[in-house]
C-alpha cells in the first residue's frame, strides 16, 4: 500500500459542548459536523479531527463500533515561521502549556492538554521528514 496521509483521528471524550469550545472557539477548527450526544468533527488542515462520546461510539455495528478512555495524544504541525506565534497563541488563550522540546534534528514542540485531559502537541513543520 502507498498511503498519502492518515486523514482523521479521533478522541474520545466526556462532554461535546466542552469539546467545541476548545476546538472551534479557543483554536479556531471549523465545525463539520455536529449530532447530540454522538459527535463533533472539526476540520484540521487537510485533515479531520473526530470526536466522540464512547458511550454511543463503542455499540456501533456500522461503522464498526469504537472507543477509548484514558489521555490520548495527537499532533498539529504548524510551519516552522508560525511556531511562535502557535505558543503564544495558545498561553494567550488560557492554556497551559505542559511541557517544551527540541528535539534531535532541532524541531520545537510543545504540549498542553484539552478538557478531557488529551494530551495535545504543537510540532514545527517538518518534524518527522
Amino acid at each position: 500500500m502507498n498511503f498519502n496521509s492518515i486523514k482523521e483521528t479521533c478522541l474520545y471524550v466526556s462532554d461535546l459542548e466542552a469539546s467545541k469550545e476548545f476546538y472551534h472557539t479557543k483554536l479556531g477548527m471549523p465545525v463539520i459536523s455536529f449530532v447530540k450526544e454522538r459527535h463533533i468533527f472539526f476540520r484540521c488542515g487537510s485533515s479531520v479531527l473526530l470526536c466522540f462520546l464512547p458511550e454511543d461510539s463503542k455499540t456501533k455495528t456500522s461503522p464498526p463500533g469504537h472507543y477509548a478512555h484514558g489521555k490520548q495524544h495527537i499532533a498539529f504541525e504548524v510551519s516552522r515561521s508560525n511556531y511562535e506565534d502557535s505558543l503564544e497563541e495558545v498561553k494567550r488563550l488560557g492554556v497551559d502549556v505542559t511541557d517544551e522540546q527540541t528535539w534531535a534534528k532541532g524541531h520545537r514542540s510543545f504540549y498542553f492538554e484539552d478538557p478531557d485531559g488529551h494530551v495535545l502537541e504543537i510540532v514545527e513543520e517538518g518534524m518527522w521528514d
